[in-house]
């Protein structure tokens, strides 16, 4: 990259001179191979999302979410409802392409159209979700329309606690940013929050990645993996030198 530098001899950033505002993340369905990820309808996902919710019979999955648990179903529906019209964070339900279930939930947020800068997050996998394609893929059709619609920038964040969110993070290509100290307040107790990010210039080789790691041939006749994620971003990477 070459370095600039202003008037004044002290450098500067690389310059956009085409840039312009993007459009915001349309509140439409992204259709998958395993996954589709729809507009969340509480009508049509809150009885689907709280029965798949309920195998987790602990509540871990809430642990370090800033929403739930939730005691019962309706008031999980009244959550529900109240996100119905949310544009930022603009809610969406992952549905199990083979089942029709819905099976997890998740957001953009911190949708920034001026700086290209946009987040996922508001998570919620059920156990019906986790540890498979469906999971994986919903990230990808995310991450996809956020970088087809010109998106420079695409965050992850959780608690700085969250094990499992980071090596998530990790496994999906996000790079370690830092801990923000002191971030949040919630639930009751302080929350240091670990950011991660995906620029566009790493998009078109995790892309590829992805491709690949969701191809059928890629599973064998119980739906295992032949090559993780992991190995296939690896084999992406050495491709390309």
């Amino acid at each position: 990259m070459t370095t600039r530098f202003n008037e004044l001899g002290l450098r500067i950033g690389p310059e956009l001179p085409d840039w312009i505002a993007r459009p915001r993340p349309p509140h439409a369905v992204m259709q998958g191979r395993y996954c589709r990820v729809e507009p969340l309808d509480p009508e049509r996902h809150a009885a689907d999302l709280h029965a798949a919710n309920s195998l987790d019979r602990e509540g871990r999955m809430w642990t370090y979410l800033l929403s739930g648990p939730f005691g019962s179903f309706d008031a999980y529906q009244a959550w529900l409802e109240s996100k119905r019209g949310s544009e930022d964070p603009l809610f969406f339900a992952f549905v199990d392409a083979t089942s029709g279930r819905a099976v997890g939930l998740g957001s953009f947020l911190r949708i920034d159209p001026a700086n290209g800068s946009v987040e996922v997050g508001h998570l919620q996998y059920s156990p019906l979700m986790q540890r498979t394609a469906v999971a994986t893929e919903a990230m990808y059709l995310m991450m996809k329309t956020a970088f087809e619609l010109g998106y420079r920038r695409y965050e992850w964040k959780c608690d700085a606690l969250h094990a499992r969110s980071r090596l998530a993070a990790e496994r999906l290509g996000f790079t370690f940013e830092g801990v923000f100290r002191q971030a949040v307040v919630y639930k009751g107790r302080n929350r240091d929050t670990a950011w991660f990010s995906i620029i566009d210039s790493e998009w078109p080789q995790l892309d590829a990645a992805y491709r690949a790691w969701l191809d059928p041939a890629n599973f064998d006749a119980a739906g295992r993996q032949v090559m993780s994620l992991v190995e296939t971003r690896r084999q992406e990477q050495a491709s390309k030198g």
